[in-house]
């Protein structure tokens, strides 16, 4: 029997948000912001948290400490309907914390990992996989304890009959060092955006990146903001035009929020195509509100954003 839909193995944290910043950061200086909020954050989860608002059964896998933060974490995950019994606290640790200062369409992070850094793929078992139809991974430049050993993690739930997908994000240490001829074929979806897909390609361009990688590449998505999302198929490349929001609040989130949308469809047996609409929709529903997941407040609320902002019907 399978108990969620989804399993989430990802990195944890709580965002604190600077907006309305007066100047950028200098060291030796001090800077006023005017707004400030205190939310979940972690990709992981707001991809969690918005996949459950769709409608999905989710379960989350990933380490905390034991401290005020990891509450915030456990209580928001589960007012989300997330299932967290399997998220380990950690007595070692501290729960990660990002500090996210906003300025218009494009933001700066400072992140203290905490005990995301520490979770082991031993501490990842068969039986928790087998609960789950799907694996979904997220920000893996962040959970160093894994790294080394994801390319294994997805092998076993291929084993184990799960479908895939991935969402790498950004590595901290821009040295990109990911064996994608290792890890590609036990992936179903992957899910990078842009620079992401070109630095872990090591291409300059979208092209030439999949060129390399298509003999042994499935399904990739490759996220390009206001550009759209584009799908590669093992055949051909199809760009989906994005929906823009002419009344962007912040775009935290707004890439895992995509995710959220695209898998939930995919689980669902739509097309790519579908799912790579679905996703944009779902991507521009997040930047109408503040931090990852306020806009995902109910299925209700995001269907009546889609239809009267966006003029789409869910």
């Amino acid at each position: 029997m399978k108990f969620f839909d989804v399993l989430v193995v990802g990195e944890l944290n709580v965002d604190i948000i600077l907006d309305k910043i007066q100047g950028f950061p200098v060291v030796g200086k001090e800077i006023i912001a005017k707004e400030m909020t205190m939310t979940l954050g972690s990709s992981s989860a707001i991809f969690a948290s918005n996949l459950s608002s769709l409608g999905n059964k989710v379960g989350f896998l990933g380490k905390i400490g034991k401290d005020d933060f990891a509450r915030t974490v456990i209580n928001t995950l589960k007012e989300k309907k997330v299932d967290t019994e399997n998220i380990i606290q950690s007595e070692e640790y501290q729960t990660g914390l990002t500090i996210v200062m906003n300025y218009d369409m494009d933001r700066a992070n400072v992140t203290f990992p905490g005990a995301m850094e520490h979770l082991s793929l031993d501490e990842i078992t068969d039986s928790q996989l087998q609960k789950a139809k799907h694996l979904h991974l997220s920000s893996v430049f962040l959970q160093t304890g894994l790294l080394s050993e994801i390319s294994e993690l997805f092998k076993r739930a291929k084993n184990l009959g799960l479908t895939t997908s991935m969402d790498p994000q950004w590595d901290p240490t821009e040295k990109w060092n990911l064996d994608l001829e290792e890890l590609l074929p036990y992936m179903d979806v992957f899910m990078p955006n842009t620079e992401e897909f070109k630095h872990l390609t090591k291409c300059s361009d979208i092209q030439s990146g999949l060129d390399k990688v298509k003999s042994y590449a499935n399904y990739i998505i490759i996220k390009d903001g206001e550009n759209g999302a584009h799908l590669w198929d093992g055949e051909k490349l199809t760009t989906q035009p994005a929906f823009l929001n002419s009344n962007v609040i912040d775009c935290i989130g707004a890439g895992d929020s995509f995710d959220a949308g695209f898998i939930s469809e995919y689980l669902k047996g739509g097309s790519m195509l579908h799912c790579l609409e679905f996703g944009n929709i779902t991507g521009a529903i997040n930047t109408t509100a503040s931090g990852g997941t306020g806009a995902f407040k109910s299925l209700e609320n995001v269907k009546k954003v889609a239809f009267d902002l966006f003029k789409y019907q869910l």
